[in-house]
């Protein structure tokens, strides 16, 4: 069965991104929202990606307007219901995603696949609040998605190959370059990305060298785009500290757990680039490091 209409849930950094791509890619979207609030504020972000884009010349003005006019947004679950495939973007909770998915699956047609854009959780512990582990998948999109072109698929011991054939074969429709991968918390980035992180900000905490220098170093010395601090600034410190806690929870291994200074920056709310203050301050025309 192909894919032709496209549900998004969550219309935040991630779930407002899917749903840009799948827009210029041809697909009819829905997006839903909890709130109007959150939904004028995600289709606001929308519009401003693909005006960049425009700007850029990514993108003409012709397929941006054409893309918007494949966009719906609601708050109506419900309005979900049509879909050939549901992308989850919510909050990192299994408790919501569950109940969300639970509801989901009473709507839906028997056709449509679930899939999840979790980066730590389980696909099996999502698929479990459902009828149809066997049309259940991961999708885990990487931020700015409209930018980044990977996408992990990931399977559990439950999906079928057809779903996870139309899964990867849908990635590939939207312009990414899918990997296969197996459930396990974290998948393949994240597996091998957060400890790297959290090991920087133990050697931050060890006295080693300083946050620009650690950064310099990292950058210059192997090639990096950026160095870890900046990197956790970009995920967001709370998103970092939680995910290590996942995973922690998952493995039982010391690199997965949360150092103590990541959870008093986070304590301190200070979540990095989207709240303006994390490891650096962002305030100014470039990041300056902050004192710890």
């Amino acid at each position: 069965m192909d894919i032709s209409k496209v549900g998004v849930v969550g219309c935040g950094l991630m779930g407002g991104g899917i749903a840009e791509v799948a827009a210029k890619s041809g697909f009819d979207v829905t997006v839903r929202e909890v709130t109007d609030e959150f939904l004028e504020k995600g289709e606001a972000r929308i519009r401003k990606s693909m005006e960049r884009a425009v700007q850029k010349e990514k993108l003409t003005a012709e397929d941006r307007d054409a893309a918007l006019q494949r966009l719906s947004f609601t708050t109506d679950v419900s309005d979900l219901q049509d879909c050939d495939i549901v992308i989850e973007a919510i909050v990192e909770e299994l408790e919501a995603k569950n109940a969300l998915f639970g509801e989901l699956d009473g709507l839906c047609g028997s056709g449509t696949i679930f899939a999840s854009n979790t980066s730590s959780l389980t696909i099996t512990d999502l698929a479990a609040a459902t009828s149809r582990a066997d049309r259940f998948v991961g999708m885990h999109f990487f931020n700015p998605v409209p930018v980044m072109k990977l996408v992990e698929v990931v399977r559990t011991i439950a999906t079928s190959d057809e779903t996870f054939d139309r899964a990867f074969a849908f990635s590939r429709a939207l312009g990414k370059a899918p990997v296969a991968a197996k459930d396990n918390s974290g998948f393949i980035v994240n597996l091998l990305l957060v400890p790297y992180m959290l090991d920087a900000i133990r050697q931050l905490e060890r006295g080693v060298a300083g946050v620009e220098d650690i950064d310099t170093a990292m950058a210059l010395g192997c090639g990096y785009p950026m160095g870890p601090f900046i990197l956790c600034d970009f995920v967001g410190l709370d998103t970092l500290n939680m995910i290590g806690e996942i995973m922690y929870e998952e493995y039982r291994e010391a690199r997965y757990a949360p150092p103590p200074l990541l959870k008093r920056i986070v304590a301190m709310g200070r979540f990095g680039r989207k709240t303006g203050m994390g490891f650096y301050d962002w305030s100014g025309d470039k990041p300056t490091a902050l004192p710890l």
